[in-house]
């Protein structure tokens, strides 16, 4: 690439993809199925209706269809923030004094300020072409639930939110942004649902945790006539959404010259990361290249690099069909000392798939060095990044250093999810020297892996 390419480069509007693509039509062996936990037969398409819309169960369950036309009325949402910048960080490379290339796909650059709004778009407008009522989420940090209450007023939907409650509580002008659009913000667990009651009984003090209040999400959604739930994370087909993050900076790539061999992304439920990885591990899959790929999760919710490949709900109250993914157990709470979120207990089916035959490595890290590599960016990049995107910073900041002690030049790719304004309280608790780290012990772990359910097919 030429030195003097732009620090940012936009593509144009109208080279917005006009399609999904599909990464598990390309997989030579796909994820295990999803299965009822009643009868622990794989789901039939139809049996994911009581819960989800139509359009994205069909969605979920497509392990065919390589690109899925995105709808006009969901582009022109998109236009609204898309195309989003790739960034090439040369500020970040010059104070590393490395010889390495970074560049950042940056998804900040709408109200919700997160990739979540690219999923958020599709699964409103699928409830709004179904004639729903309304919808149910839950959200940790607040990115997901602050995008979906954008998306469901675009598209006159009522939303009611179940909160983790230590995020609700830590991050209180989150949910006021929610309750701007319209949404219902309720702290889980909570006393509104039997779920919610039963996890309150059994730990009165908890800080509750993305399985808590999926259960929650998932049980109000079944209840109430003419509501389904969504979720933002971890299912097939909110990858599939994702990948329009991976397609744009593919072309803005292609157009500059230039390839990653290195790609790096946060990893909690794996939306962000699947989206940015789909269509390089496209080629690594078909053998049209061989970049590295790497996963970087909090080392306090290590689902990947010490959590269990088996079934395991998908919730905490156990009412959610089972996947195969990577898992620390659906009981297992990370402490609530942890401000990185990425606090779900298991991993996207796709990305436990690729993180199991070998197309992408894991590594975990604590968050006084994640708020080390955030503090760093935005002193010489100028954003603000989300406490879950530093995660990715850590990791290219690593790999850059590796490449100045070998002196290679390698060009490295690290997806920036967001931005962190809302995360003011876990940076001055970093900043004044109050952030402690917390890594589960193996006796911590093996508590919950002791009650995942026994599954044999």
């Amino acid at each position: 690439m030429n030195e003097k390419a732009p620090y940012r480069y936009y593509l144009a509007e109208s080279e917005i993809p006009k399609y999904w693509y599909n990464l598990r039509a390309d997989m030579k062996s796909l994820p295990d199925p999803i299965i009822n936990p009643a009868t622990l037969s794989p789901l039939k398409t139809e049996e994911l209706y009581p819960v989800f819309t139509e359009l994205s169960s069909q969605l979920e369950m497509d392990n065919t269809t390589r690109y899925i036309e995105i709808p006009d009325e969901v582009r022109d949402m998109y236009k609204i923030y898309r195309p989003s910048p790739l960034t090439r960080a040369y500020n970040l490379e010059r104070v590393l004094d490395t010889p390495a290339k970074i560049y950042f796909k940056f998804e900040g650059n709408n109200t919700s300020g997160s990739h979540k709004l690219n999923s958020a778009i599709a699964q409103a407008y699928n409830a709004k072409v179904q004639g729903l009522k309304g919808l149910t989420t839950e959200t940790g940090a607040g990115q997901w639930g602050t995008a979906l209450s954008e998306a469901c007023a675009y598209f006159g939907i009522p939303l009611i939110i179940y909160m983790v409650k230590v995020s609700y509580n830590q991050k209180p002008y989150r949910k006021e942004v929610m309750r701007t659009f319209g949404s219902e913000v309720i702290p889980s667990p909570s006393t509104s649902t039997e779920a919610g009651r039963r996890i309150i009984a059994a730990n009165p003090e908890t800080g509750g945790s993305l399985g808590c209040a999926i259960s929650e999400a998932v049980e109000k959604a079944v209840t109430t006539e003419g509501y389904k739930y969504v979720l933002g994370s971890v299912m097939n087909h909110v990858l599939v959404h994702q990948s329009i993050i991976g397609l744009e900076t593919k072309l803005a790539m292609e157009k500059l010259g230039v390839y990653p061999d290195v790609i790096v992304g946060c990893a909690g439920g794996g939306s962000n990361l699947g989206g940015l990885i789909a269509p390089f591990a496209q080629d690594k899959i078909l053998g049209k290249a061989n970049p590295r790929i790497i996963a970087v999760e909090p080392a306090s919710c290590p689902s990947l690099t010490r959590g269990k490949y088996a079934y395991d709900f998908c919730d905490t109250g156990k009412i959610t069909p089972m996947a195969k993914m990577y898992t620390l157990g659906c009981e297992y709470i990370p402490s609530p000392n942890h401000a990185g979120g990425l606090r779900y207990h298991g991993m996207s089916p796709i990305l436990s798939k690729l993180y199991h035959d070998g197309y992408m490595e894991a590594i975990s890290a604590e968050q006084t060095k994640v708020f080390e590599a955030a503090v760093m960016f935005s002193k010489y990049e100028t954003i603000l990044p989300a406490p879950e995107s530093a995660h990715a910073i850590r990791g290219a900041i690593d790999e850059a250093l590796k490449c100045k002690e070998t002196g290679e030049a390698k060009t490295i790719l690290f997806g920036l999810t967001g931005t962190g304004y809302f995360d003011m309280n876990a940076y001055a608790s970093y900043l004044d020297g109050k952030m402690t780290d917390y890594v589960p012990t193996d006796e911590d772990l093996k508590a919950a892996f002791e009650k995942l359910p026994k599954v044999n097919l």
